[in-house]
């Protein structure tokens, strides 16, 4: 099978498992939850083939069009979701966030958006394109996981699943930031220097990411130092991700820049 057809029956296995997460919602039944998991593992399983499959077929990381990011990004989305719910034993929060993944990967499916693989910038042809990119999606990843629970905490009125939704967000962000500071910001500077001579050059996409940090280190500090919780830590982090999500969108096709490329 080639990328395509893989990258096809990922899509499909990830609509069976938010079924699945959506038919646990409505009937409580745990059942349904563990086989939405299951398929949802299935489906990363598949996903992560079809990357192997597009780094092979094309020579270089799986990540450097719109159409090879938002397909990596999709993957993250799910491996983030599947290690933070094997450990808070969160299915509530698996239909919305497949339904992200599912609304991503029928962006990248659509026709307007080219996915042909091409031969690589001499900017991009360099190893600190896969730390820099992976680690940076992995870190959004689990920002995405956060900003859902938080959505959740303000639609809930339960104390009980308040504080479980504001529990899961604090440690989701506590594994995405150091992975963004890592990928987004050290790895990013350390070969904006080896590509352009500069640690930095006030790009777009670098100005973003710092604003998407400073929102997400913000958030940490008010809840460490200051001990915020609740209400005003979950609209801090839905800023956060929604500066993240302009970033990897609205920069790319709004704003020019080095990045332009990618």
């Amino acid at each position: 099978m080639n990328e395509s057809a893989i990258f096809v029956l990922t899509f499909i296995l990830y609509i069976v498992a938010a079924f699945f997460y959506l038919a646990f919602l409505f009937t409580r039944k745990e059942s349904r939850a563990q086989a939405g998991a299951v398929v949802a593992v299935i489906g990363l399983a598949a996903h992560t083939a079809a990357l192997v499959v597009r780094t092979i077929e094309s020579g270089h990381a799986p990540f450097t069009n719109m159409y090879e990011s938002i397909s990596f990004l999709s993957w993250a989305f799910v491996l983030a979701f599947l290690l933070i719910d094997r450990k808070f034993k969160i299915p509530k929060i698996g239909p919305y966030l497949l339904l992200i993944v599912i609304g991503l990967m029928a962006l990248a499916s659509s026709p307007l958006m080219p996915k042909e693989a091409t031969p690589l910038v001499p900017a991009l042809q360099s190893y600190w394109l896969w730390l820099h990119v992976s680690v940076t999606l992995l870190g959004e990843a689990f920002f995405a996981v956060a900003f859902i629970a938080c959505l959740m905490y303000l639609a809930t009125s339960e104390p009980a699943k308040k504080e479980q939704m504001d529990n899961v967000s604090y440690r989701s962000v506590a594994v995405g930031f150091p992975l963004f500071t890592l990928g987004g910001l050290v790895f990013g500077m350390v070969w904006a220097y080896r590509a352009w001579g500069t640690y930095w050059s006030w790009d777009p996409k670098e100005v973003w990411s710092l604003i998407t940090w400073f929102v997400f280190a913000l958030y940490l500090h008010t809840r460490i130092v200051l001990g915020w919780k609740g209400k005003r830590s979950a609209i801090i982090v839905i800023l956060g991700f929604l500066a993240a999500l302009f970033t990897y969108f609205g920069v790319s096709y709004l704003l020019k820049g080095l990045h332009s490329y990618a």
